[in-house]
């Protein structure tokens, strides 16, 4: 079988030597867009093809179009060749399958999961998996794990930030939580559906503002619900550079001073932004600049949003361009970090 087209090909640009490696990278698996056109419309989806010839699928809240730039991995590899980066983590993006019937959203999530382990039987030094899980069903979600887990290449969890409505912090979820734990698999949370999109219809703001909203609910949620203290060595990852979690630390550090909701509480929020990871959208070098002053370099990770139009379009250019930053701490963001959480040798 003939070796894909630069699948071999590193940049190194990392002062260590080690890969760069971008944790924050979308791919709809064909097999995956495959199985929603052909199934999906049984389960509730509006399923059609647009006037460009894109599958495209409508669920209350969701709306996903499946272009080509988000499927083809040829196409990735020479664009992650062209801005220097060896290696994506790859995730699923909208519409996930948090909103399909339970049995749905497993056979999907098998998909998606194989799909990722075969992306990387084929490039290995290019690509590891986020595996998705059917979070609607906790049962089916920690069945999946266990599965998935003994797939090649897959190295964390990719988790949307609710589910279904429901907040991360509940009960049901914990059993998923202490075995990601057990198995060193971090989980990865990405916004889909955003909160109060009633309001946000225009300007685009369901993104722009929804999507950062939704991760620090996520994080806060994680942090006041106690999950982060009951699984000690469970590591999580937040897109666009935290979202408010990080910015809105010191107005609940005072919160927990002042009320009876958050008395529980052993310790001021701040202390436990060291417990997340935050990636590198944020599309401005003081924002991460504060947030490595806030969280500390080595919690600090590249991320692109590849190949969304709200991505970073040089990500490591970006971290390149953190002169005030040692060295070293350089290359812990480009992939020294990340390197150690996804197990990457």
């Amino acid at each position: 079988m003939a070796t894909p087209v630069s699948s071999t090909k590193t940049m190194m640009r990392r002062p260590s030597g080690g890969p760069v490696v971008d944790t924050h990278a979308h791919w709809h698996a064909p097999d995956f867009v495959a199985l929603l056109e052909k199934e999906a419309g049984a389960h509730g989806a509006e399923v059609e093809r647009n006037d460009r010839g894109f599958v495209t699928m409508r669920v209350p809240g969701i709306r996903s179009v499946f272009q080509p730039r988000y499927m083809d991995l040829e196409t990735r590899v020479k664009a992650m060749n062209a801005t220097g980066v060896d290696m994506h983590a790859l995730s699923l993006t909208s519409p996930m399958v948090n909103w399909a019937p339970p049995e749905f959203g497993l056979k999907l999530a098998q998909v998606y999961n194989d799909s990722l382990a075969q992306a990387h039987r084929e490039y290995p030094t290019r690509f590891v998996g986020m595996a998705t899980l059917p979070m609607q069903a906790p049962e089916l979600a920690l069945k999946e794990l266990e599965r998935t887990a003994k797939l090649p290449g897959i190295r964390g969890v990719y988790m949307a930030t609710h589910i279904n409505g429901k907040n991360l912090d509940e009960a049901e979820f914990h059993p998923l939580y202490a075995r990601c734990e057990e198995l060193g698999l971090p989980i990865f949370l990405h916004p889909v559906n955003p909160l109060a999109q009633e309001r946000m219809s225009r300007y685009y703001l369901r993104n722009f503002l929804g999507n950062p909203y939704e991760s620090g609910v996520a994080a806060s949620c994680l942090m006041f619900g106690g999950v982060m203290d009951r699984f000690p060595r469970l590591e999580v990852m937040l897109p666009h550079a935290g979202g408010t979690f990080p910015w809105l630390v010191g107005r609940m550090d005072h919160g927990v001073t002042v009320r009876a909701e958050v008395k529980h509480m052993k310790r001021p929020p701040s202390d436990y932004l060291r417990r997340f990871h935050f990636d590198t959208v944020g599309h401005s070098a003081q924002i991460i600049m504060n947030l490595i002053r806030l969280a500390g370099a080595d919690r600090v990770v590249l991320g692109s949003d590849h190949p969304a139009d709200m991505g970073c379009v040089e990500p490591v250019r970006d971290v390149e361009r953190l002169t005030e930053l040692p060295v070293a701490d350089r290359d812990l963001i480009l992939g020294g970090t990340a390197a150690r959480l996804l197990k990457i040798a």
